[in-house]
């Protein structure tokens, strides 16, 4: 098949990756006349945004009025050992709460205070409350309000369709790219004035991860074959707590369940993380894991177990998690949970500054690919 014979869709802003990253890069290419197209390889709103359960970190001061961004960039800083990209992080921990009102804006309807306020809670890691949230499923309501937002912006979507390679110009510019339909295997060529990667991880290079099938790292191997600068590859995050259950998926619990008052036990029933770190199950998302792993090296199990038996109404305060374990015979207030670490996020990725602009006229890089 010549070029000529390929179908071509055209683009100002291609966006690759429908994640909670890529939704919102395409609102705001969108939102400034480009036509913006958005590239999705399963379906629109199922992406590992949704992992997100249990909220957003965004000094807000609702809960705790002391916080304030500089202690949110503190700690921030404190759990990536300092290693982090400092500007990046500061960034963040600045823009964090106007990003929490816009998607309240938007229509995300988070939990409240009495007093009307967006409810914060306690996080891994977080010196004061600081997540907003929605139950136990914030990033379904994340990408829930994006897509709902996105659908009325005029975004042309293509779903279940595969990026294959980025196409470069004679001087080296990237002005396109190569993919695949699912559905009928027939080839499909995007040309764009600009690509924007937000395409995720790559968890399912890990036998045990939460990541579901789509996350094989597609988008830093096409930066990579294209020529784009690549920057901490090595850093993965694992998870402490995933659900480890014959037959059952590796459900992610989150930190909120030990913020409420779940603690990390070994088979004897003995609570082991305080030996391991002064804040204990709270303590960053590295040091339980590796508490956990050297315990299950200890003790030559394949799991550790959670405790919910000081958690007031886990089922209620949990039921996404009280409907998953229950369909296992598992009661949130008498049973102890099975749980393991496993591979969660990509720290590393594709180099970026600050606008999210790679090594390579033409590409973009922005969410979990990009080493941020």
């Amino acid at each position: 098949m010549s070029v000529s014979e390929l179908q071509t869709i055209e683009h100002d802003v291609l966006v690759v990756g429908a994640g909670g990253a890529g939704i919102r890069a395409a609102i705001e290419a969108a939102s400034k006349g480009l036509s913006t197209g958005l590239l999705s390889k399963s379906l629109l709103g199922k992406a590992h945004t949704v992992m997100a359960e249990g909220g957003i970190a965004a000094a807000l001061g609702n809960v705790d009025s002391r916080d304030n961004w500089k202690i949110h960039f503190r700690d921030t800083m404190r759990g990536g050992k300092f290693l982090n990209q400092w500007r990046m992080a500061q960034l963040h921990a600045q823009q964090a709460p106007e990003r929490v009102r816009e998607l309240e804006e938007w229509g995300a309807v988070f939990d409240r205070t009495d007093d009307g306020l967006i409810s914060q809670r306690n996080f891994g890691g977080h010196r004061y409350p600081r997540l907003a949230h929605v139950g136990d499923r914030t990033g379904l309501e994340i990408i829930r309000t994006l897509q709902d937002f996105c659908v009325h912006q005029g975004i042309d979507t293509y779903m279940e369709c595969i990026a294959l390679d980025l196409l470069l110009d004679g001087d080296g510019k990237v002005a396109g790219l190569l993919g695949y339909w699912r559905e009928t295997g027939r080839f499909v060529l995007f040309r764009a004035k600009a690509v924007v990667l937000a395409t995720g991880g790559g968890g399912k290079a890990w036998r045990v991860t939460s990541n579901s099938w789509e996350y094989t790292g597609d988008g830093l191997g096409m930066a990579y074959r294209a020529g784009a600068e690549m920057i901490d590859m090595e850093f993965t995050q694992f998870h402490p707590t995933i659900l480890y259950l014959a037959g059952a998926a590796r459900f992610l619990i989150s930190e909120v369940t030990r913020g409420a008052g779940a603690v990390l036990r070994d088979r004897t029933g003995a609570a082991f993380m305080e030996s391991v770190h002064s804040e204990a199950e709270l303590a960053p998302r590295d040091i339980v894991s590796r508490g956990v792993f050297r315990k299950m090296v200890e003790t030559g199990d394949t799991h550790v177990y959670l405790d919910f038996s000081r958690v007031p109404n886990p089922a209620n305060r949990f039921p996404k998690l009280a409907r998953i374990t229950g369909v296992f015979g598992i009661d949130l207030e008498t049973d102890l949970v099975p749980v393991r670490p496993a591979v969660h996020y990509f720290v590393g990725g594709i180099r970026v500054d600050l606008e999210g602009r790679t090594s390579l006229p033409g590409l973009r890089a922005t969410g979990e690919c990009a080493a941020t």
